[in-house]
């Protein structure tokens, strides 16, 4: 079988290392990519948001299956476009991705299916929004409607924070028109994970959960990221969990979006905050998290292929997706100065260095080039430059290893996270 995936970063690495492993899986190509797909597939040097070269790239190349990894492609509508030009594609349509690309519709989705979620006003004029926020104070979560790279939440203590937060959004536009439209929600006390389950439109996988870090300084200080790390399991996960988010939460939304006329089909990642009321739906997206990723897909146990041919053409409910119990603990290295202003071609040294066999690196923002010599090295190219990801019997022996490796990878103004899957900070998260 000849495969595509689509994107660049540490989780199109790990989409396409774990494809690579797969016996049916004859080809890999990668558009986009990094100097980690480098290694295991080929590079295609097209942006995975330029939709018709994508396609182009796919019907060239006679792929069988194509992955789609970010989720701007997805909002673009890259799935409808291949699907149209019969390239089976894992990702959910133009409509679908709304889930994830308009929190607004999001929203009314999820109130409509009786989902459970913080309180929240939608606003389309700045105005408005401030005069909501100064007769309700407080602490609440200003969003940016559209998508912004994991950047357009903000957690607001109190009502000036909230209102420099909407002007970001609709004065300075910040995230331009993204932002546009706000979304104001209720602050949610309680523990955060990401859930991921396959899904087919009407049926899903087990879901599985990991628990991640969007703030850039140790202790959850500093500004928002992409991502600095992740873990799973969460320690209080379990089977009866699983069932109880998957009833409450993620079927009656695929059953909402199935009633609407726009199925639902890829993978499904719900980001919820457990309460003390129970689980409760922060937001969706409408694709593999990153760098949760990085965690959950070194433990499946099942071919991806398979999973991932089920979910298109709608027989998930005859197909077995299963996961190991291995712990996983995942630190992401990033340029010095992110998430503001970065300097990139930075030379990258102990990639190479063998070590434990339960130690994996995931590339995203770095590249192949060749240094002052022309000796072929590797060299940053992003702001989150590397995923280096422990697995053991336990978080603490995952998290060991991680950082075990992450000591011998260098290039200059690295930085990371010092407390990813931290006993204090997992028992911090836990019910």
């Amino acid at each position: 079988m000849k495969v595509l995936v689509v994107g660049s970063g540490g989780r199109e690495h790990a989409l396409a290392w774990r494809l690579k492993l797969s016996p049916q899986v004859s080809d890999l190509w990668v558009v986009g990519g990094n100097s980690g797909t480098a290694q295991i597939a080929t590079n295609i040097h097209v942006s995975p948001e330029d939709v018709e070269a994508v396609c182009t790239v796919a019907k060239e190349l006679a792929v069988d299956l194509v992955v789609v990894g970010p989720e701007q492609p997805l909002a673009n509508g890259l799935a409808d476009r291949l699907t149209a030009i019969g390239k089976p594609t894992f990702g959910p349509t133009k409509v679908a991705a709304q889930l994830e690309a308009s929190k607004s519709f999001a929203r009314r989705i999820l109130q409509e299916a009786d989902v459970p979620g913080p309180d929240y006003r939608v606003f389309q004029n700045q105005t408005a929004a401030l005069d909501f926020l100064y007769s309700h104070e407080g602490r609440v979560v200003v969003k940016a409607d559209g998508l912004a790279a994991g950047k357009g939440v903000a957690l607001c203590a109190n009502t000036e924070e909230a209102a420099i937060a909407v002007k970001g959004c609709m004065d300075a536009r910040i995230f331009g028109s993204a932002g546009d439209t706000v979304v104001v929600e209720e602050w949610l006390e309680g523990t955060e994970v990401s859930v991921f389950a396959f899904s087919d439109g009407q049926h899903l996988s087990t879901p599985v959960a990991a628990c991640d870090y969007k703030q850039v300084g140790d202790g959850d200080q500093g500004p928002n990221t992409g991502g600095m790390g992740s873990f799973a399991p969460p320690a209080f996960w379990n089977s009866d969990l699983a069932e109880q988010v998957s009833q409450e939460i993620l079927m009656p939304t695929v059953a909402a979006m199935a009633d609407k006329g726009c199925p639902y089909k890829g993978m499904l990642y719900a980001g919820l905050m457990f309460t003390r009321e129970g689980p409760k739906v922060l937001e969706f997206n409408c694709r593999f998290g990153d760098p949760e990723t990085q965690v959950i897909l070194p433990q499946l146990e099942s071919d991806p292929v398979n999973a991932m041919t089920a979910c298109i053409e709608g027989t998930l409910d005859r197909s077995q997706v299963s996961w190991a119990s291995l712990a996983h603990v995942g630190v992401v290295m990033v340029s010095g100065g992110y998430p503001a202003a970065y300097e990139t071609g930075k030379e990258i040294t102990g990639l190479c260095i063998s070590t434990d066999t339960c130690g994996l690196v995931f590339h995203a923002g770095a590249q192949q080039a060749r240094d002052d010599a022309g000796v072929a090295c590797v060299v940053t190219s992003g702001g989150r430059v590397l995923t280096v990801v422990g697995r053991g019997e336990s978080i603490e022996q995952a998290r060991n290893l991680a950082y075990r490796r992450v000591e011998q990878i260098h290039f200059e103004g690295a930085n990371y996270r010092r407390d990813i899957g931290e006993l204090s900070e997992g028992n911090r998260r836990e019910l």
